[in-house]
């Protein structure tokens, strides 16, 4: 049913954009055919990779196959969104226009030469202006994140934890267009911040352990001297949770699996926990989501930072008594105009907030997800440093 919807969505939306451009250029008939040809083609290249991963296939042509197809279909996804807006001005042009007297009408009125010379230069403006800003938006995605540096002030925080750093990636999505090169620039740039702890807050695969280990592995470098710890995402449960947490465990991080640690440094400490994704229960029913239970053990006067992939753990998180929650999970919205579903679907998009006293940062992703684009929004490595109130 999924599948048949995505493909029934992406039909319509590439079958859109081929009939604004086709009725741009004045194709011929056999010009037509080849170009729905070439648009059945494009329509279909997001899906296939993911229908044979689906089925256990895994390989590198499929991964460029899919590099390819998820391209498209963000260039196909801006021009959609130039068009359809182009297209709902000009109705609501033709509505206000209706009002005016019949004077003002025929004076602003244009012949159909002219009309349809107008469409067509909007139209090519449009291909214009899309063309770049996806090649912009690819650059973006593929030359790796950006250190984002944030203070993070906490009431009780011990005076052995001032300036206290922690190393947040989120949303690596290594898969089918991440690879290992990526990984290695994300790991290089975090050894040079020489973090004290590093928080991976999920969504970090998209595919087999045994197919991305190697992928995978410069993230068993990283080092930090009070060490790596991990939660998973959703994505890490469409990919083998279980396995996965034993891969990242054979890594050398620390799975928090609605549990803690304290860290300590000269008899002070800080608790740090860590709960499943806010939905793993839906394909996990035991790995649901408790941050209560994640603080059990923990005197409710010591500093508490939860990892939690989603942002929407904050209720949670809020009533349990935490400090601090570091999250990721919705990229920032990735590219516009996907800022304003992405921001209504979760309480917080990015960057850090106060829920009544807790406050909660969110990752806007180390790497990106689907169309290897980014407008607007920068992929992120966040370095949060501790500081006392």
């Amino acid at each position: 049913m999924f599948f048949i919807v995505f493909i029934a969505m992406l039909s319509i939306l590439h079958g859109y954009v081929g009939w604004k451009i086709f009725s741009s250029l004045n194709l011929s008939s056999s010009y037509a055919v080849i170009g729905i040809i070439f648009l059945a083609i494009l329509t279909l290249l997001p899906v296939l990779p993911i229908l044979f991963r689906y089925n256990g296939y895994e390989s590198s042509f499929l991964d460029k196959l899919s590099l390819i197809g998820y391209t498209s279909l963000g260039f196909f996804t801006l021009t959609f969104v130039a068009f359809f807006s182009k297209d709902l001005l000009f109705k609501v042009w033709g509505f206000i226009s209706s009002f005016f007297s019949a004077e003002v009408k025929q004076q602003m009125a244009l012949d159909a030469d002219k009309r349809e010379f107008l469409e067509k230069s909007l139209s090519i403006g449009i291909l214009t202006l899309v063309g770049p800003a996806t090649a912009y938006g690819f650059y973006s995605a593929r030359k790796g994140p950006t250190i984002i540096n944030q203070d993070i002030y906490l009431k009780n925080l011990p005076d052995s934890f001032e300036n206290f750093t922690i190393a947040q990636i989120s949303d690596l999505h290594v898969g089918p267009t991440i690879k290992k090169p990526y990984v290695e620039k994300v790991v290089n740039q975090i050894s040079n911040l020489n973090p004290d702890l590093i928080a991976i807050t999920g969504d970090m695969v998209d595919g087999s352990i045994d197919y991305l280990r190697k992928d995978l592995e410069p993230l068993s470098q990283l080092v930090a001297s009070h060490g790596t710890y991990f939660v998973t995402g959703n994505h890490e449960y469409y990919s083998g949770a279980e396995r996965w947490l034993d891969e990242t465990d054979r890594m050398g991080f620390t799975n928090l699996v609605n549990e803690n640690r304290l860290i300590t440094i000269n008899d002070q400490s800080i608790a740090l926990a860590g709960v499943n994704d806010y939905r793993a229960h839906q394909i996990i029913p035991s790995h649901r989501s408790n941050p209560q239970a994640a603080l059990k053990g923990i005197n409710s006067e010591k500093v508490k930072i939860l990892l939690a992939h989603q942002p929407s753990s904050i209720f949670q998180a809020n009533e349990a008594g935490f400090d601090l929650q570091i999250s990721g999970h919705t990229h920032g919205g990735q590219f516009w105009p996907f800022t304003y579903p992405t921001k209504k679907a979760n309480p917080y998009l990015s960057g850090l907030h106060n829920h009544n006293g807790t406050q909660i940062y969110v990752n806007s992703g180390t790497g990106y997800w689907g169309p290897p684009l980014r407008l607007g929004v920068t992929a992120e490595i966040t370095l949060f440093k501790l500081k006392k109130t």
